[in-house]
């Protein structure tokens, strides 16, 4: 019986393979088939992959170049927001009183802030605006029942002040934040309200917030939003928050800039902005149908002919996330989102008929195609597996302009809006890198609605003014920790940065045996930063741990 079996199977076995063995060459022989299989398959693979790295090297670099002229050219012939469109401020009218100021509706949704929840509200209620043409509308989803008592009474010591302040909330979550927005704006107070300003547990806006703002909607009917500018108040709290505000400084500065002075189309960045409620209305009201409600709201809007303003010149304080952990499913929902509702957009964008042929390719070529999609996969693939892979196929040579010159330039042009910080641009480019494989991961999931994470919505966690009281008291910056240090250890530890760093560190030993060009420096420096934040060195600790 075992006879039998025995010769079945070696039955199975290639005569060739075992006239190799007999012979003893199955090692040359299987040294030639790797070399066949190296250059029928390998290198022509490799090849194509370098081909469309380079491609998507390209167009990442005309984006910067073309917006940093746009950016120039504003500056240099004084293009502000406020001469491209009339802006007087409001003044008291003795004859019809504060009715020459608009209504406003002033929201502030939250879900178990806990940390910020009186500065926000405190900020909204100190609003510089007519007391009868304002009303404060707080959306608290939150589940913790401590917490909605802590901002309930908070919302009934301001309405004690005189404040009118509403204190709404739901039954449930459905819909997340859009779901929050959009009925808050269904209560028959909103109906004598013309705008509405929005604002996210952690920002403070100033006094005269509205009073810089809502003159451009006044004097410009065709305006359906005013964004303003984060500016950020823990950017010094750890060496993470530092290469977010570079990103961060760079999207206000030069991307949003762009938009509104170019196209007058932008996205809303969901906060720290104010819609005619009309222009809301008309493009549909709030949807849930991806994370990013604030982005599709936007392009919905501007479908319908609305334009847009930014304005740099007013700050809104907020909050940068401090933790790895709440940064990296922020940049989840900041790039699963774009790239689904691009998915369900586009044939509505080239269908429109009330947007120009220039808007509209601006939208879906550069706002939404390089920004949210080859930005994301065109880093990752080349500057974390392409370009490692390739130490192993010495036929195959990428250009110096691409390896050096391409990414020199998007650097410091990048690092200009953030002067101070010029210092940590090798740093950022490291990071970027190791965060540009959550976002491929993030934009493949949403581009092809891939997995349950598609419309997973986590809160951002946030510290508030914890940091800047530990400081004061010379105690910890954060709160210590119950848990076990090993426990604390393994909760830090992320599988996908350590596997990408060993295969990376791989790549860097080869190429210092068998390399000849030098690209080993760079392979250990980001072999570095994929096993610091492998083992959760970056970012402080959690405030909930």
């Amino acid at each position: 019986m075992i006879d039998t079996v025995h010769k079945d199977w070696v039955s199975l076995i290639p005569k060739t393979l075992l006239e190799w063995t007999k012979n003893g060459d199955i090692t040359q022989e299987l040294g030639v088939l790797w070399q066949q299989l190296r250059v029928l398959c390998l290198i022509p693979f490799m090849k194509f992959a370098v081909y469309v790295c380079l491609t998507m090297s390209v167009m990442l670099f005309i984006e910067p170049v073309y917006m940093a002229i746009v950016v120039l050219f504003v500056k240099l012939t004084g293009r502000k927001p406020e001469k491209r469109y009339k802006w007087e401020e409001l003044k008291d009218d003795v004859e019809t009183g504060n009715s020459n100021y608009p209504m406003v509706l002033v929201q502030i949704p939250m879900y178990n802030e806990k940390e910020v929840y009186q500065l926000s509200i405190g900020a909204a209620c100190a609003l510089s605006w007519p007391s009868d043409r304002i009303i404060i509308q707080v959306l608290d989803d939150s589940t913790d029942p401590i917490v909605k008592d802590l901002v309930e009474v908070e919302c009934q010591q301001w309405a004690s002040k005189g404040i009118n302040i509403k204190y709404q909330i739901r039954s449930n979550r459905e819909g997340y934040k859009a779901g929050a927005l959009k009925e808050g704006l269904k209560h028959k107070y909103v109906d004598m309200c013309e705008f509405v300003a929005i604002f996210d547990a952690d920002f403070q806006p100033d006094p005269d917030f509205l009073y810089k703002s809502i003159p451009y909607f006044v004097h410009n009917p065709e305006i359906g939003l005013v964004q303003a500018r984060w500016k950020f108040v823990n950017a010094n709290t750890c060496l993470m928050t530092r290469v977010q505000q570079m990103s961060l400084n760079y999207h206000f500065k030069v991307e949003q800039e762009v938009g509104s002075s170019a196209y007058a189309f932008f996205g809303f960045n969901g906060t720290a902005g104010i819609w005619r409620i009309v222009a809301l209305k008309e493009a549909g009201g709030w949807k849930d149908r991806t994370t990013v409600e604030d982005m599709d709201l936007s392009v919905r809007a501007s479908l319908k002919g609305w334009k847009f303003v930014y304005v740099g010149a007013i700050m809104v304080k907020s909050e940068l996330p401090s933790t790895f952990k709440a940064f990296r499913f922020q940049q989840h929902r900041w790039s699963c989102g774009p790239a689904n509702l691009f998915r369900k957009m586009v044939m509505e964008i080239i269908k429109s008929q009330r947007v120009s042929l220039w808007k509209k390719v601006h939208v879906i070529y550069s706002f939404f195609f390089v920004r949210k999609i080859v930005a994301h996969t065109g880093t990752f693939l080349f500057y974390c597996v392409v370009i490692p892979t390739c130490v192993f196929f010495p036929e195959i040579v990428i250009p110096k302009w691409a390896l050096l010159y391409i990414p020199a330039i998007i650097t410091i042009l990048n690092a200009l809006e953030t002067p101070r910080s010029m210092h940590l641009v090798v740093f950022w480019v490291l990071f970027e890198n190791v965060m540009s494989m959550h976002r491929t991961k993030g934009t493949l999931i949403g581009l092809f609605e891939a997995g349950g994470r598609v419309n997973e919505w986590v809160v951002t966690e946030k510290i508030g003014d914890a940091l800047l009281k530990s400081k004061e008291n010379n105690g910890p910056a954060i709160k210590s920790s119950k848990k076990s240090r090993y426990s604390n250890f393994r909760e830090r530890l992320s599988l996908l940065e350590l596997g990408m760093g060993t295969y990376i560190l791989m790549c860097a030993c080869y190429d210092v045996v068998f390399g000849k060009y030098w690209l080993f420096i760079y392979l250990f420096g980001q072999t570095i930063a994929f096993y610091v934040t492998g083992f959760g060195y970056v970012g402080t600790l959690s405030s909930h741990s």
